[in-house]
C-alpha cells in the first residue's frame, strides 16, 4: 500500500518530533483512519521529505516522529516559469494542477480580455488561496517536495511591461513554427505564456510579440486552454527537460 504523502506548512527538521493539525490532521487521522504505528511522508516545500511514523493522536492534532529525510529526485532540470491566462474554475483548477505534474518552476495567473469572471479584492485573495491548495495537492500527490510559486494574479498587459529575461514562447495557433523549431534554451529557463478560454486578442499578442515573446503553435488543432497548458508542457518537457 502506498504511504500517503502530505505538505507541512512548518520547517521540518531531521529526527524530531512534530504535530499534524489542522487539514492535514483531519485527512490523514478522520479520512484515512491511520493510527500510532502507522507511517507517512511529510514534506515542508523545501526540497526535503520525511519518512514519518504517528506516535500519538488526541482529538485535534497527531504527534509523529520524522526520520532522517532526503532530498527529494523529481525537479525538473528546466525551470519553467507559466504564465497562465485566468480562466474559469475547473479549467483553470486542471492547467495548474497538470503544470505542477509536469514540473513547472514558478506560476503567474495572468488576467488576459477574454478571462472569465475578472475578480477584484478579497474574492481575488480567495480565489489564489485556492490555487494554492491546487498546487499543494499535486505536489502531495505526484511526489515533488518543491512547491512552484505561485505569483500574485496580475493584468497579461502589466506583465509584459517589465518581461521576464531569457527565452520567452507564446501559444499561438496561427504561429508560422512548431516547439521542435525553436532552440533549446541556454540558461535552462523559459518563460511560458498561455492565453485564457478564446485565446489571447490580436492587441495582447502584439503586445507580448514587442516584449520579446515567440509565437508557436502544438498542431494543427485548436485546444481548450487547460489542454494546451498540459500538452505544452510535456512537449517542453520532452524536448528539453526530463520527459521522455
Amino acid at each position: 500500500m502506498r504511504i500517503p504523502r502530505f505538505y507541512h506548512a512548518d520547517t521540518l527538521q531531521p529526527a524530531s518530533e512534530t504535530a499534524l493539525t489542522g487539514g492535514v490532521f483531519h485527512h490523514a487521522i478522520r479520512v484515512l483512519r491511520l493510527q500510532p504505528g502507522d507511517r507517512l511522508i511529510l514534506f515542508d516545500g523545501s526540497g526535503r521529505e520525511f519518512t514519518a511514523q504517528i506516535q500519538a493522536v488526541s482529538r485535534q492534532s497527531a504527534r509523529v516522529q520524522l526520520d532522517g529525510g532526503h532530498i527529494g529526485q523529481c525537479e525538473s532540470p528546466l525551470a519553467v516559469h507559466l504564465w497562465q491566462g485566468v480562466s474559469r474554475g475547473e479549467r483553470m483548477d486542471y492547467a495548474l494542477q497538470k503544470a505542477v505534474e509536469l514540473g513547472v518552476a514558478s506560476i503567474t495567473p495572468v488576467l488576459a480580455e477574454r478571462s472569465q469572471h475578472h475578480r477584484r479584492g478579497e474574492r481575488l485573495e480567495k480565489r489564489l488561496h485556492h490555487w494554492q491548495g491546487v498546487i499543494i495537492a499535486a505536489c502531495e500527490q505526484c511526489g515533488r517536495t518543491v512547491l512552484p510559486e505561485l505569483s500574485p494574479t496580475r493584468p497579461l498587459l502589466e506583465c509584459l511591461e517589465s518581461p521576464p529575461t531569457g527565452q520567452r514562447l507564446l501559444l499561438d495557433p496561427a504561429a508560422d513554427h512548431g516547439l521542435r523549431e525553436q532552440p533549446p534554451p541556454t540558461d535552462a529557463a523559459l518563460t511560458l505564456l498561455i492565453g485564457p478560454e478564446g485565446g489571447l486578442s490580436e492587441v495582447e499578442i502584439r503586445a507580448a510579440h514587442a516584449a520579446g515573446f515567440t509565437g508557436v503553435r502544438l498542431g494543427s488543432r485548436i485546444l481548450r486552454t487547460e489542454t494546451a497548458t498540459a500538452t505544452a508542457l510535456a512537449a517542453i518537457q520532452t524536448l528539453w527537460g526530463d520527459l521522455g
